[in-house]
């Protein structure tokens, strides 16, 4: 926990008067999504809650037709918006920091009133195709575009096409919904604690409906109309890790069971069952092939923060289950010595012996690592505690 609490200082730096993150060394600038998932991990844990208000206030000036920039540009020119789970995981960074530090007035006073208008314009849509559909579910996308976590493009081959609905995005969406629904009410803003609960209730009732894949017992990855993909990926643990979840305690040891079986690793989840036959197990090669595997087999080391928080949920009355995250940590107290020295890899080889790759520190690798460690291994409390 030492180690990772110092590799946590490197990745935040200044914009302007406010604070931001870094993605990772050496290539990456401070992208949205990145930001918001590291920001429990590199602020709260360590105890840096006025970083992590500074954070928020710096991306809150941002937001634009109801989105977070997925990224400033190195070169100083207007944030690119084309993404959409970063807006999505903004909730859930305000949600960690309210839990942490109680400062409604805080929320209230900086933030509400960004987070009910990035609602409104999900709900009548934003740019990208992003919308709220009939079901109460999120779409996104359009032709050649890439929106989620999974964004690899090689000049015009997009190596993962996710358009339509993603799994991840309707467990973010969902749990945006639910943590406005509560700062409403907290807020005495009665009107919109009934309209958010109210799209809240009819997604969960679509999600299970469309998202459940009795023959695989877990989440379809994609729906895109009568389109459904069955690949097995990780994004599908964010429907069981997050605060807010829309499944059946039945479907979320399911959930996890899939995911343990065939994407855990000693250093992460791959980003692709072995199975498949898309699968690549080595990230080398050139551009092309390595692009190729980063989301078609490469191991996150990120992921493994959401899959021992899921797995710690659906296992809460098995004794031994702490001891089995604590044994799934392990691994990375050699790394740190490995690449870059004191930090985490962005990511890993697939296949055995799980080389690392990508860049030598990666701040969400890092930040989930140290989260998981402190806040669902050791002490089982919130962050900052």
């Amino acid at each position: 926990v030492r180690e990772l609490t110092l590799a946590a200082d490197q990745f935040i730096v200044a914009r302007g008067s406010q604070k931001t993150v870094i993605a990772g060394y050496h290539w990456f600038s401070d992208w949205g999504r990145d930001t918001m998932i590291a920001l429990p991990g590199l602020a709260l844990v360590t105890g840096r809650a006025e970083v992590a208000r500074s954070i928020l206030l710096e991306f809150a000036r941002h937001v634009d037709k109801g989105m977070l920039p997925n990224r400033f540009p190195d070169a100083g020119v207007e944030p690119e918006y084309n993404t959409v789970d970063a807006t999505l995981w903004f909730f859930e960074a305000v949600r960690a920091l309210l839990d942490d530090t109680h400062d409604e007035k805080f929320v209230r006073d900086n933030l509400y009133d960004v987070l009910a208008e990035i609602i409104d314009w999900h709900v009548r849509g934003t740019r990208y195709g992003i919308r709220v559909d009939t079901d109460g579910l999120l779409a996104a996308g359009e032709e050649g575009v890439q929106l989620t976590w999974m964004d690899a493009k090689v000049g015009e081959w997009v190596v993962t096409p996710r358009r339509g609905k993603p799994v991840e995005i309707q467990a973010l969406w969902y749990n945006a919904l639910r943590v406005m629904e509560q700062l409403a009410h907290q807020f005495q803003d009665e009107t919109r604690t009934g309209f958010y609960g109210e799209i809240a209730a009819r997604a969960r009732a679509s999600f299970n409906q469309k998202f459940w894949h009795e023959e695989q017992g877990c989440l379809y990855d994609v729906i895109d109309g009568e389109r459904r993909d069955a690949s097995i990926r990780p994004n599908q643990i964010f429907a069981v890790s997050l605060p807010h979840t829309m499944l059946s305690k039945e479907r979320a040891r399911g959930v996890v069971c899939v995911v343990e079986r065939d994407l855990l690793t000693p250093y992460g989840l791959r980003s692709l069952a072995q199975s498949d036959p898309q699968y690549r197990g080595r990230y080398a090669g050139d551009a092309l092939s390595r692009d190729g595997a980063y989301h078609q087999g490469a191991v996150w080391a990120w992921l493994l923060g959401p899959f021992i928080k899921a797995y710690l949920k659906v296992h809460s009355e098995d004794t031994a289950a702490r001891e089995k995250a604590r044994a799934w940590l392990s691994p990375f107290q050699k790394h740190l010595s490995e690449a870059g020295l004191g930090q985490v890899s962005e990511i890993f080889d697939g296949d055995a012996p799980h080389a690392p790759r990508g860049c030598i520190a990666q701040a969400w690798s890092v930040a989930e690592i140290l989260r998981a460690a402190v806040e669902d291994v050791y002490t089982h409390e919130p962050c900052g505690k």
